[in-house]
């Protein structure tokens, strides 16, 4: 079962990510456009791009947890019985869990840092710390989200 409070939280990530998603095609179509036609690319436009990629891809990311519709090989696991891929399936989750918390955490250093030390892009001079909130705050989601998994799988484990 979804939960209300967290659907709706991913739902914001993936409509800002899919609003990053169609600036980046626009900018990019016209900053093409204005090269062949005028000689005349946009001044920063691929640095933009890769900022509006920090908002895309860990929100993504986030969106394509609670969906669960991460890529899974099951080359392997399918010769195993039930048991042993649940628990394999716990065990993976359980680490992935703790590498997302890190990558959480150690964004949210990276902020303090990018921002203490006033870091700009190159050709705009755009400040960089906003662009390192969205992937903290994604993989912070992506945390919740591989909890409520750990949870719904040991409520599954005690009911049978």
């Amino acid at each position: 079962m979804k939960q209300p409070f967290m659907k709706k939280l991913v739902e914001i990530l993936i409509a800002a990510s899919a609003f990053m998603l169609a600036l980046m095609m626009f900018l990019t179509t016209l900053d093409v456009f204005l090269r062949a036609a005028f000689n005349s690319p946009i001044p920063g436009a691929f640095e933009l791009v890769e900022y509006m990629m920090a908002v895309l891809v860990p929100f993504g990311i986030a969106y394509c947890a609670f969906h669960n519709s991460h890529i899974a090989v099951d080359l392997i696991m399918d010769r195993f019985s039930s048991k042993v891929r649940s628990v394999t399936n716990m065990a993976v989750t359980f680490i992935s869990l703790v590498f997302v918390i890190l990558i959480s955490w150690q964004n949210i250093l990276y902020f303090w840092e990018v921002k203490s030390f006033n870091t700009t892009s190159a050709v705009l001079h755009v400040p960089a710390f906003p662009f390192v909130i969205p992937t903290a705050l994604g993989f912070a989601v992506f945390a919740l989200i591989l909890i409520r998994q750990i949870a719904s799988r040991f409520k599954e484990e005690k009911q049978e």
